[in-house]
């Protein structure tokens, strides 16, 4: 009888690939990088429609909120299930049926007449589209490499930064020049023309599949991981770090609107987080690549915390604009590191199904949190208990990665 594999184990099993050499493994890395620009520039385009959600409709910030952390609850908890589906029918059809919802969800909120209908179209919409398109993306590019995953990790996933620097400010300028439907219809042309095109062009590595007389492919089961304590430890961590995250991209804009800031600056800073999130993905990674990728993990949840002091302390434009870029480059690295931690503990074999799993803790965050985060503004009139429960929650984040460290 053959002994349990276990996540220590696979550095042994997993056997030097060539598909790290194939050309179209770096397809794959712009298709992802291009796929996921589209869905999170749309996703924290949100900023760039909360005045206008706010004032056709009559709604408090709490009920704007619900917006965005309604898209972020579906997306997170139908990641699991995505991954599945892309284990099975490989990352091209459901990431592409995910574009399609994307834009189908934008054209029905521009044709909304209620808040209702745009929790119904932006929120479940568009929320199941990244579903769909988010995990098996990020996913199908891991197995494609063996030496250079860092790299290929950091590039694909810093397609989320690019869209967070330019899908949100294009949002501004299209309300500011047409109306804030007419820009959603626009965005919903961009998703099918960019987004699709990128999804079509998704594969799933050679080595992902199991083939006649290779043998199984390298790693654990879905079931095999969730009874390992990286698994548990890694869940927890991004559970507690998911609030911490997602507020500033529903709050952020508002916040320095209220200091006085202009529109057009308060929005930037959303796209100043993208920045940040994209310096994040490449300086973290090459730190990671020295330490080791669980360390790093926990360093960037403790930054991800401290930023927050320097929110509390922002009396104008320049210290949000520090917040936004600080926040950016620790949750950026934050990202980039988690599918190639997650090849590296579990394996090849369900990455897809594993990394939707894991992204699950990050449901209750994105929901719970700028929802919360609007309703103690809303109660109160500032931000500050926010923001000092943010940095309290970074503590025992941090202690959770700290112990994956440990375990490894």
């Amino acid at each position: 009888m053959s002994a349990p594999r276990t996540p220590s184990s696979l550095a042994a099993t997993a056997s030097p690939a060539d598909t790290g050499e194939l050309a179209y493994a770096w397809v794959v890395v712009w298709a992802c990088f291009v796929g996921l620009a589209v869905i999170f520039g749309v996703a924290y385009s949100f900023a760039a429609f909360f005045d206008s959600f706010s004032a056709e409709f009559h709604a408090q910030r709490a009920d704007v909120s619900l917006v965005f952390g309604l898209s972020g609850l579906i997306y997170f908890v139908l990641g699991a299930g995505a991954g599945v589906l892309a284990d099975r029918f490989g990352p091209r059809v459901v990431c592409s049926a995910g574009m399609l919802c994307i834009a189908g969800g934008l054209l029905g909120c521009s044709f909304a007449g209620s808040i209702s209908a745009v929790y119904a179209a932006y929120g479940v919409g568009i929320g199941i589209g990244i579903a769909l398109v988010y995990t098996p993306s990020i996913a199908c590019v891991q197995p494609w490499f063996t030496r250079r995953r860092g790299l290929a990790a950091g590039l694909a996933s810093a397609g989320i930064g690019a869209g967070t620097v330019v899908v949100p400010l294009a949002a501004t300028a299209l309300i500011g020049l047409l109306d804030w439907r007419s820009a959603l219809r626009l965005l919903a042309l961009g998703a099918l023309v960019l987004g699709l095109g990128a999804t079509l062009l998704l594969r799933r590595a050679p080595g992902a599949t199991a083939q006649q007389g290779r043998g199984p492919v390298a790693g654990l089961t879905l079931r095999e991981a969730l009874r390992s304590s990286e698994f548990r430890w890694l869940y927890g961590a991004i559970l507690l770090a998911s609030p911490v995250m997602f507020i500033p991209f529903a709050h952020a804009s508002a916040a320095a609107r209220d200091l006085g800031i202009d529109d057009a600056r308060a929005v930037g800073l959303v796209g100043l987080i993208g920045i940040g999130s994209l310096t994040g993905r490449f300086a973290i990674g090459a730190l990671a690549d020295r330490i080791g990728r669980p360390l790093t993990l926990a360093l960037a949840q403790a930054s991800l915390g401290l930023s927050y002091l320097v929110w509390g302390a922002a009396g104008g434009y320049a210290a949000m604009a520090v917040f936004a870029l600080w926040l950016g480059l620790s949750y950026g690295g934050m990202v980039a590191l988690m599918p190639a931690l997650c090849m590296d503990l579990f394996g090849a074999r369900a990455v897809s199904s594993i990394l939707g799993t894991l992204y699950s803790g990050a449901a209750l965050g994105n929901l719970a949190g700028p929802v919360l985060a609007g309703w103690v503004f809303d109660r109160y009139g500032g931000y500050g208990p926010v923001i000092w429960g943010c940095v309290l929650l970074s503590v025992p984040g941090t202690w959770a990665a700290a112990r994956l460290v440990r375990r490894r």
